[in-house]
Order: structure tokens, then C-alpha cells, then sequence
């Protein structure tokens, strides 16, 4: 069984700014798989569904960004997840608009939410989908994580997070190393 899971922060006044692309994606990839992300569970909404025979998980945790790790833990321990069958979908602010890179591991790059996965697992190898957000050196990293795209940028993030849903996609029929040399060279 896989599990996909968007990075993001719950409720509207955060539903459209940069830190929650992670579960821009996850919402995409639910719609084209037909999975509804309805059932509370762990602390997070979740969906299931079958992806080409194999059981799939997609989940966007309800804790806010910097305690994600406590809904993964519990998703991957009731459901019995290991560690090679977790996807976490997020933003970076050191990638440009849109560009998507995938790692199978690493630290966290100053992430909250990843630092807070990687603390609840006890571990740094876990499959990364992430989808760059630009950075904007005139504000804080708080501050621009929790604002809106301007135009431009949000055309480039929607294209980003259209390829991100396709690399998880690819990960049900090819090997990590695949995607990633597949995604990781591509611009948006």
C-alpha cells in the first residue's frame, strides 16, 4: 500500500498560498483517480483508492504544516505503511515556480512540515515529490510561505503541480530512479 501525502495548512484562509501546494497536488491526483478525500482519520482527510492492483492511500494531514509528522506517524503505523511506500507532496521556496524535483531522501531544507515527519519517523528516507514556489528575499520565509501567487507565478505553479500529480503517478509503474530522471530535468 501507498501513501501520498500533501503538505499543506487546513481551512480557506490558507487554502490558496504557496505552503499549500502539496495538497494542491494531492487534491488533483484524488480527482483523477476518482478518490474522494472524505474520511477523517489520523488527524488528517483522507481517500483510498487502486492505482494499476496496488492499495493507495492519498491523505492531507489537519494539523497545520509544523506538526504533519504526527499524522503521517499514525497513518503509517494503522495502516501499516513502510517507509518505501511514503509520498509526501510539498512546497519549496528554493526551487522556481513550478519546477518539480523528486528525492528519495535528505534533510528537510528548513521545511517545518518535513522537519516534523522526519522526527516522528526517525528517519530521512522517505520519497519527496517537491513543487517549486519561488522565493521572495523582500519578506520574511513565514510571511511569503502564507501569501498568494501573483498571476504570473500561479500559472507556473499550476503547471507544476499538474507534473508532480503525474510523477506520482509513474511511481505505481516505475522505479523512483525512473521518475526522477524522467521529472528532475524537466522545467516547467
Amino acid at each position: 500500500m501507498k501513501l501520498i501525502v500533501g503538505l499543506g495548512n487546513p481551512g480557506l484562509a490558507y487554502e490558496n498560498t504557496k505552503h499549500n501546494v502539496g495538497f494542491w497536488v494531492v487534491d488533483l491526483f484524488a480527482k483523477r483517480h476518482n478518490m474522494m478525500l472524505s474520511e477523517k482519520c489520523a488527524s488528517a482527510m483522507m481517500g483510498r483508492g487502486q492505482i494499476q492492483g496496488c492499495d493507495c492511500l492519498v491523505a492531507k494531514p489537519q494539523t497545520f504544516m509544523n506538526r504533519s509528522g504526527r499524522a503521517v506517524g499514525d497513518l503509517m503505523c494503522r495502516f501499516e505503511v513502510s517507509l518505501s511506500d511514503l509520498v509526501v507532496v510539498y512546497d519549496d521556496r528554493d526551487l522556481p515556480d513550478g519546477q518539480v524535483r523528486i528525492r528519495t531522501s535528505g534533510r528537510s531544507g528548513g521545511h517545518r512540515g518535513v522537519a516534523s515527519i522526519m522526527e516522528a519517523l526517525g528517519a530521512q528516507a522517505f520519497l519527496r515529490v517537491r513543487v517549486g514556489i519561488g522565493k521572495s528575499e523582500s519578506i520574511d520565509a513565514a510571511e511569503d510561505v502564507l501569501s498568494p501567487f501573483s498571476q504570473s507565478a500561479l500559472r507556473q505553479v499550476r503547471l507544476g503541480v499538474a507534473q508532480a500529480a503525474e510523477a506520482i503517478e509513474m511511481l505505481f509503474g516505475s522505479s523512483a530512479t525512473s521518475v526522477m530522471n524522467r521529472y528532475n530535468r524537466r522545467s516547467v
